[in-house]
Parts: C-alpha cells; sequence; structure tokens
C-alpha cells in the first residue's frame, strides 16, 4: 500500500515537473517572434528559384495585413521573367539584385481605393511578406519605388501600370546564401512610457 502511495506521488512530481518545462519552454520559443527578430535584408541568392506555391504564400501573407477601413488598396505583381527583373535591375539603382534573382515582388497601391492611406496600408503588407519570406526560409529585400518618381517610372513602364496603381517596394526574392545575419536594432533609449 505505502508503495502504491508512493509512486502515485511520484508520478505527480513527475507530470508537475514536466508541465512547468513545457511552459517554459514554450514562453521561450514563440515562433513569430523568433521570425521577426531573425529577419534581415538578403541581397544575395542561390540560383534555386522559389516554388509558385511559396510566391503565392508571400502574396496571401501580404494580403493578411490591416487596412485603413479594410480598404485593401495593395496589388502583388509576382515577377519571374528574366528581361522584366533585368529591366528593373538596370534602372533601379538600390535593386541590382534582381539581375541575380529568378524572381520578385512589386507592391503597388491603388489610389482609387485609397487616396490616403494607401502608402501605409501597402507598407504593413509588404512587412508581411519580407517576415513570411523569413518563416519560410527564403531571403528578402524591401527596395522603394516610391516616393521616387525616377524609380516609380522604371517600374511602372517595365510592367505596363495603369495611372491609378502606384509601385511601393520592389522586393526581390530568393533562397538566401547564407551570407546575412540579423541585426539587433533594440535600443531601449528609444522607449516611452506615458509620454516624451
Amino acid at each position: 500500500m505505502k508503495w502504491t502511495y508512493s509512486f502515485i506521488a511520484l508520478f505527480s512530481i513527475l507530470i508537475a515537473c514536466n508541465s512547468n518545462t513545457e511552459s517554459k519552454d514554450s514562453q521561450e520559443e514563440n515562433q513569430t517572434l523568433e521570425t521577426i527578430f531573425n529577419r534581415k535584408s538578403v541581397r544575395k541568392y542561390t540560383q534555386q528559384p522559389v516554388e509558385k506555391e511559396k510566391l503565392e504564400t508571400l502574396a496571401r501573407a501580404g494580403m493578411a495585413a490591416p487596412s485603413s477601413r479594410d480598404r485593401r488598396p495593395w496589388e502583388f505583381i509576382i515577377v519571374t521573367d528574366r528581361d522584366i527583373l533585368d529591366t528593373m535591375g538596370d534602372g533601379l539603382p538600390l535593386a541590382r539584385m534582381l539581375k541575380e534573382t529568378k524572381q520578385a515582388i512589386i507592391v503597388c497601391g491603388d489610389t482609387v481605393k485609397s487616396g490616403n492611406a494607401w502608402q501605409l496600408d501597402c507598407s504593413a503588407a509588404a512587412q508581411n511578406v519580407l517576415l513570411a519570406a523569413e518563416s519560410l526560409g527564403l531571403g528578402a529585400v524591401w527596395t522603394a519605388a516610391y516616393p521616387y518618381p525616377e524609380r516609380m517610372n522604371v517600374v511602372r513602364e517595365a510592367l505596363h501600370l495603369p495611372d491609378h496603381i502606384v509601385p511601393l517596394t520592389v522586393i526581390p526574392v530568393g533562397y538566401p546564401t547564407g551570407i546575412e545575419k540579423p541585426k539587433d536594432k533594440f535600443n531601449k533609449k528609444q522607449i516611452h512610457y506615458n509620454g516624451w
């Protein structure tokens, strides 16, 4: 009888210890935060093309972003055409890596759907694309088209965009070569409580 009680007590302690370990592990391992903290600007890619399903997943992640009054003014153009990538790579000074990758996603804003907040909404969508790329083991980098007229014109002409569609960012995407590392950008001095 004593042996049975001892066994039950020991078994209960083991279960309690195991559940404590699991809750500590779940607190320490937060996939979302891990993805956010590991995101980095990747400019070098292997020659392996990104699968169509993954490219569509990136666009879907972009569409999961919040938007002002739920207008969703974003448009996503997935480019895999070598000539278009090269044309934009030649014309965009900070997006030369387009000539090395096999695909890019251009996040555009529809100024008819939202004339005053499309930049904010599409920026949130673009950030989702970048985070989703990190979570899928891909590399990506934000290269600005907006607000630079000469850069926007390069993208407009390459993609034959209608006047009401404005290119915000060109995001080269690919499998990373593993060179870039995330930066710790945390600065406690930039946190303020209840005012400046």
